[in-house]
């Protein structure tokens, strides 16, 4: 297996800070005019914070002047999805209903990434409350692909997408429901990883499906995921679903290559649905897998086409709950009183005025299924299903180590052209139930593919059992090497 060719990535960039080819000073001032220069065309970012992050930089410097060491992130600039709780600027989740929001506390993914050196630069645009699959879902305007304006970054995390393929940050935060950091990752070229539930605190995040929701990174390279999962990974007091588990080196082995890797690949993952370039890829990359000493192995998972569904109905079920909050009274959008109107008016009046379409399209799913003679049709029997799914992976990593797949059916596609809920809902049918089992997973970029003439990035989708990530990592940097070689 030929060695991961040198990126310009996060891991290159921190190594040059250290050894003083470059400040990071210079890196988020070089971040910030890019900003300024093109986000009013992408629009990736909501919000930026100039001042924090270069008196975050200068510190930095210092340390490294002083020969101390800031953390395993040293200068790395990193963009916060608006979903992500920070003390610094608003927490909107892209939203009318927390317009003016600001938290009075930083997620601890957040903590730890500033505890490890890392700089916030920002906070990113997303759908709205992360109900999304496109970017087209925001209260602050469409997020556009950086490969080509006219496409749709892909959703929620669409912002923390384009930013880093945009070269705005190092790497940015996400948020993954149900693909939110892997498909976004697949439509505009960078990786993107979804740790196993429990990994990585979700205290600060705002909740949108309590038992799916996951923070992960978006980068440039597989090495700079595993270098941002290890820096924010492990328990936390504060999120009763934490796990205590020990995380160990994810990147001991992610030079290792495949030799004697089981590599499965399911049926229903190369259906005739896809982009038949899409299918060429993976096959592709699998027989150039198994000329490394990787040993491919022929899945069957029956219940990938079921997971859609299972998923719109647990992912609003809990939407419906969490969102009831904001109901104009304890905090964030309220509308205009009118007098004599009831308290019921005054909560549908803001609800109706704060959320957009989308969510209120999820909310009201969520409440139908949990509602009296329906919950046992509809959400009691998603529950079983996700139960039978959480099996089927069980069973299938009995014989492989890791599972491959494309990220999406099709690259990324036009603004507005997808106006029909359900046509947009199928393009997470291999994302979704990756959170449904809880298992890790991860987008790396490959070779374009074409659409109407135009080369679009595309992404392969790899998924390990829960806990695995080590061999998640190793079996991704591989892929990614193959890509980068051609071998």
């Amino acid at each position: 297996m030929p060695e991961t060719p040198a990126h310009n990535d996060l891991t290159a960039r921190i190594q040059a800070m250290r050894a003083g080819e470059c400040t990071a000073t210079e890196r988020v001032e070089g971040f910030l005019a890019r900003i300024e220069a093109d986000n009013p065309t992408i629009n990736a970012y909501h919000e930026t914070f100039r001042d924090d992050a270069l008196a975050q930089a200068a510190r930095i410097d210092e340390m490294l002047a002083a020969g101390d060491d800031p953390g395993p992130l040293a200068g790395a600039s990193i963009g916060i999805k608006d979903n992500i709780c920070t003390q610094l600027g608003h927490t909107t989740c892209s939203s009318r209903m927390l317009e003016n929001y600001r938290s009075p506390f930083d997620a601890t993914a957040v903590e730890r990434v500033q505890a490890a050196g890392g700089i916030v630069l920002g906070k990113t645009n997303c759908d709205e409350f992360a109900m999304g699959s496109s970017g087209e879902n925001c209260a602050w305007g469409c997020t556009r692909n950086p490969v080509d304006h006219d496409r749709v970054p892909g959703g929620s995390s669409s912002g923390s997408a384009a930013a880093v393929v945009a070269d705005m940050a190092d790497a940015t935060l996400g948020s993954d429901t149900g693909g939110s950091i892997r498909q976004p990752a697949a439509y505009c070229g960078c990786v993107g990883f979804k740790p196993t539930y429990g990994r990585i605190s979700r205290w600060g995040l705002v909740a949108f499906g309590s038992s799916l929701d996951q923070i992960g990174p978006l980068t440039h390279s597989v090495r700079d995921a595993a270098l941002l999962y290890s820096a924010m990974a492990g328990v936390d007091q504060r999120d009763g679903t934490s796990t205590d588990l020990p995380v160990g080196d994810p990147m001991a082995d992610v030079d290792r290559g495949v030799e004697g890797l089981r590599i499965g690949v399911a049926r229903e993952y190369l259906s005739d649905r896809n982009h038949p370039e899409m299918n060429a890829r993976v096959e592709h990359t699998l027989e150039r897998l198994r000329a490394n000493g990787a040993e491919p192995v022929e899945l069957d998972l029956p219940l990938t086409d079921h997971g859609i569904s299972t998923y719109y109905v647990i992912a609003p079920a809990e939407a419906s709950s969490n969102l009831a909050r904001y109901d104009g009274i304890r905090y964030g959008y309220r509308a205009e009183h009118v007098p004599g109107e009831s308290l019921e008016d005054l909560y549908s009046r803001t609800r109706s005025e704060g959320f957009g379409p989308e969510v209120q399209r999820r909310i009201m799913l969520g409440t139908y299924v949990l509602s009296a003679g329906y919950y046992d049709a509809y959400y009691k029997r998603a529950l079983q299903v996700r139960r039978l799914i959480k099996m089927e992976f069980d069973r299938a990593f009995e014989s492989c180590d890791v599972i491959l797949g494309p990220t999406a059916p099709t690259p990324a596609f036009r603004i507005a052209e997808t106006q029909d809920p359900l046509s947009m809902y199928l393009n997470d049918v291999y994302t979704v139930n990756a959170n449904i089992a809880g298992i890790c997973a991860i987008s790396v970029p490959t070779d374009p593919v074409e659409d109407s003439g135009v080369a679009l990035p595309a992404g392969l989708h790899l998924q390990a059992q829960a806990f695995d990530e080590a061999t998640l990592f190793r079996a991704a940097s591989a892929v990614e090497s193959l890509q980068a070689t051609g071998d």
